[in-house]
């Protein structure tokens, strides 16, 4: 008898310590939360969200769990994370952009920092350098690492002719269309979300990629499976890279405004649309010391010394007498019309800012800066906030994961303490950041 119950007393506690270790270690529920969910929706107000091991559970007005951690948001507004789907990293430090500064821990230091304004993920385009490559991407896509999920475009195409400069010198510069397939061949080694190719002759400054070589890298490229995104800036450029199948623009048709040929075949072509309006606005505008200038919420964005060096005399006067100066203003608001128009074709918008590719492009602001560009252009809010979270998730293609706050998706969000709904500088009201159902950051101004 007494070996039958030790024998009974055993299975007990087997089945009691099984069904404790079932019970999940990350249990979370926030209540009253006004939601935006990145999918264009209204916004959802006084809902719970219930969070198991860093995914979306579930999404109810009455949900309860007692076995949860309560967190009542009540006044407060969530939104995906956002994701920018065009930056660079590690090259900049403090004034200066070079290849000494990519380092581990410049790496992750930007990655931190981009956390911090609510960006979950980023999309590199194509100036990296072989670290990241040595197990540093996947421990950040793995959540692993702190800071924003990296992506890249590895080593990107660009012409013979060195400009831009050193810090670009690991980019594939074929002299001719038969050099690429092999040069393809290696970058497909590092298994790149995306092809980055430049098409722009800097107005008139450098030679333009050729025709024949950015077919060839187009054809290539997709033999792998890969997708190519091109930097361009005039609408010729545009449309021949359109017919030669370019998936994604990575910036803003410039030069002129675009035509309905080009809107129906890129449409018909599905070709995505990056229109990164501030680093055009960056072009300019430090010279008429725009009112964000002195905001705190900008200025915890900057590298060290950066600050100094926009707001001096030197610096305004240099932008303000560039040859290029009057080129860059009428190019920025051509791409505000143009955004525009493509949007209202149904051609798929997604965010993307450049952020990181010199000091003057903050890392963390600019994805803010250019939600309110887009809403300038003619978007809505609700428009805008779904190009930077759903629809830039899709250009990296883990909309499975992340982009939206859905059952079954990651728990990447932001907490607001106003809504952005009718005004998107609401974004920059920042309370926490979440990634995998855990804070990560209170926001960049209250460290």
């Amino acid at each position: 008898m007494k070996l039958y119950f030790q024998y009974a007393l055993f299975w007990v506690l087997v089945l009691f310590s099984t069904k404790s270790n079932a019970q999940p270690h990350n249990l979370i529920l926030l209540k009253n939360v006004n939601l935006i969910d990145g999918t264009g929706s209204a916004s959802k107000p006084n809902v719970n969200i219930l969070i198991k091991d860093g995914t979306i559970a579930a999404i109810q007005s009455e949900l309860k769990d007692p076995a949860a951690t309560q967190i009542d948001l009540k006044g407060k507004t969530i939104m995906p994370a956002i994701i920018s789907a065009h930056t660079h990293i590690g090259t900049l430090k403090g004034n200066s952009t070079t290849a000494e500064n990519y380092t581990r821990e410049n790496i992750l230091r930007q990655l931190k920092r981009y956390q911090d304004y609510g960006v979950g993920t980023i999309l590199t385009m194509g100036t990296d350098r072989p670290l990241i490559f040595e197990g540093l991407i996947d421990s950040t896509k793995a959540g692993l690492l702190p800071g924003a999920r990296l992506y890249s475009a590895g080593y990107g195409f660009n012409t013979p002719d060195k400009a831009p400069g050193s810090w670009m010198n690991l980019l594939w510069r074929p002299d001719s269309a038969d050099q690429v397939p092999a040069q393809i061949e290696q970058l497909s080694k590092v298994k790149p979300t995306v092809v980055k190719i430049w098409v722009d002759d800097h107005g008139g400054k450098a030679d333009k990629m050729k025709p024949e070589v950015y077919k060839a890298i187009i054809r290539e490229a997709h033999k792998k499976g890969l997708r190519v995104a091109s930097h361009l800036y005039n609408v010729e450029d545009a449309r021949d890279l359109t017919e030669s199948g370019l998936d994604i623009m990575a910036h803003s048709i410039r030069d002129k405004e675009i035509d309905a040929d080009l809107l129906k075949s890129m449409k018909a072509k599905g070709v995505t649309y990056i229109p990164t309006l501030s680093l055009d606005e960056y072009a300019y505008i430090y010279a008429r010391k725009p009112e964000w200038v002195e905001n705190k919420f900008f200025k915890a964005s900057l590298e060290p010394g950066v600050y100094d060096m926009i707001v001096s005399q030197k610096y305004q006067d240099q932008v303000k007498t560039s040859p290029d100066y009057q080129r860059n203003i009428a190019g920025f608001n051509i791409a505000l019309k143009n955004l525009k128009k493509i949007h209202d074709a149904g051609i798929l918008v997604a965010l993307g800012t450049d952020s990181g590719a010199f000091p003057i492009r903050a890392q963390g602001f600019s994805e803010h800066l250019e939600m309110e560009l887009m809403v300038q252009a003619g978007l809505t809010p609700m428009q805008t906030i779904t190009a930077a979270t759903l629809n830039s998730a899709k250009i990296l293609r883990i909309d499975n994961l992340y982009g939206t706050i859905q059952k079954g998706k990651k728990a990447d969000f932001i907490v607001l303490t106003e809504s952005p709904e009718k005004n998107i500088k609401n974004t920059r009201k920042i309370e926490s950041v979440w990634k995998d159902g855990k804070k990560v950051s209170d926001g960049p101004l209250r460290k």
